[in-house]
């Protein structure tokens, strides 16, 4: 497992966060492949319904764990931070007091969702011939919240050692299980929108159990022993206080992804499974720059640990640069190819129209995510989670409210509830670039004003 760490404390950076960033990737992409192996089954083996009922639950679910999601990142900082510090008796507890945490969490946010589930997903402003169909696959996959989170804790601290390539090799192995398990369930055992959301739930114990077993197996400062879990109280305070704001900034878009779903779900049937359709494919997309966010966090939080100021600004140019690069490329090839994309999760020309109106409004604007996820995760390893946090309430949050009740109450019309994205991001883009420049040139001038600690 060494073999798949890094060294962030030296040598080039750039084809470091190279290797860091695709393998991550590669995980998003491949996790969202399997997940829209979901759509597609039911998409083609059940209908449009069962398509727009798993298509509705995925703004809800992301709302769910996003803020433990968040709390992961937080994890992942501190984690790197005492590695940089090569605390390795400081590792070891972070790594027993995240993993323990994300099992307690998960456990209680299941019974929450399993006792509240007809409450919430009747806010959802769901078709009465959707919501029976989206009640079932919320109530199963809501079983699996605990290896989510165990899985994503997990990640959290293989990530924070440079080593991203073991949570790709355990995804891969149990997402092509995820694929077999959703035919079977569907086509053999008919059991529609709940047979993919077992699936899910089996082949995220799957992958969680196996990131386990690796670090069980470790022998640096990240191995696991049953007998050590404990929850240390200062480094779940350090990892809640940074991981805290950037959960809630990760709530705050699944918020305003609701508030959208919402919306879309009163242009009905087709235009829903249009809307899950092109989630399911312009999220490619968005794992791709999310990975050179969480490298630039990675990389900051082990050098600002070190000492090394220059790596740390270094960092920022060349994980911006490279973000921008895949993001474009990216996103302008999956555009090109969205009218043949479509008709893979659902061959009807309505749901095809409206899908590709969605992709060119969240695609032609995706640029501007690059900056929203790179500056946010730079501040991030530096510990200012809160700064971000505020400007994406605002910016994502606000503005999309604002627009759902202002632009799109007076001119109910697809194209302009889509509006909201890249306007959103605009906002968001240019709040989080007058942070940056706070945070640079006020908050951490003393660090940049330094030389690296091997310099001195």
């Amino acid at each position: 497992m060494k073999n798949n760490e890094m060294d962030l404390l030296s040598g080039s950076i750039g084809d470091k966060t190279l290797k860091f960033a695709l393998p991550l990737a590669a995980t998003g992409i491949l996790q969202q492949l399997f997940n829209a192996a979901d759509i597609a089954v039911v998409g083609n083996f059940v209908g449009s319904d069962a398509m727009g009922a798993v298509g509705a639950n995925v703004p809800l679910i992301n709302l769910i764990i996003s803020l433990f999601i968040g709390i992961s990142v937080g994890a992942n900082v501190v984690i790197a931070r005492y590695t940089g510090l090569r605390n390795d008796k400081a590792v070891n507890k972070s790594v027993h007091t995240s993993l323990l945490f994300a099992v307690i969490c998960g456990v209680i946010l299941t019974i929450i969702c399993e006792v509240l589930s007809g409450t919430i997903l009747g806010k959802m402003n769901l078709d009465s011939n959707i919501y029976p169909l989206s009640l079932k696959y919320f109530r199963v996959y809501c079983l699996g919240i605990p290896v989510i989170l165990l899985y994503d804790f997990s990640s959290a601290v293989f990530r924070s050692r440079g080593n991203t390539r073991t949570p790709l090799i355990c995804l891969v192995t149990s997402g092509v299980i995820n694929v077999l398990l959703n035919l079977f369930f569907v086509i053999v055992m008919k059991m529609s929108v709940s047979g993919v959301a077992l699936a899910t739930a089996i082949s995220n114990f799957i992958s969680s159990a196996l990131l386990i077993f690796f670090l069980i197996k470790d022998t640096s400062a990240i191995h696991f022993s049953v007998k050590k879990l404990g929850i240390d109280g200062k480094m779940l305070k350090q990892m809640i206080q940074i991981g805290l704001p950037a959960g809630f900034q990760g709530m705050v878009f699944a918020i305003s992804n609701i508030i959208i779903q919402r919306s879309v779900n009163q242009f009905g049937g087709d235009v829903m499974a249009a809307s899950s359709a092109a989630f399911n494919i312009e999220i490619f997309v968005y794992y791709i720059l999310n990975a050179f966010g969480q490298a630039c966090t990675t990389f900051v939080g082990q050098n600002y640990g070190a000492g090394k100021p220059e790596r740390c600004a270094k960092t920022l140019k060349v994980t911006l640069l490279q973000d921008a690069v895949f993001t474009v490329v990216a996103a302008v090839l999956i555009l090109s190819l969205g009218k043949y994309l479509l008709p893979l999760f659902n061959k009807n020309p309505a749901v095809v129209k409206y899908g590709m109106i969605r992709l060119k409004f969240i695609l032609l604007s995706e640029f501007l995510n690059v900056i929203i996820e790179i500056l946010s995760g730079w501040m991030r390893g530096f510990g200012y989670s809160f700064i971000p946090a505020l400007i994406c309430i605002i910016g994502i949050c606000g503005v999309r409210i604002t627009w759902v009740y202002t632009a799109f109450a007076s001119d109910k019309t697809f194209p302009r509830l889509m509006t909201a994205y890249p306007i959103s991001w605009t906002v968001t883009a240019l709040g989080l670039i007058i942070s940056y420049l706070y945070v640079r040139y006020y908050k951490l001038k003393g660090f940049f004003g330094r030389k690296n600690k091997t310099e001195a």
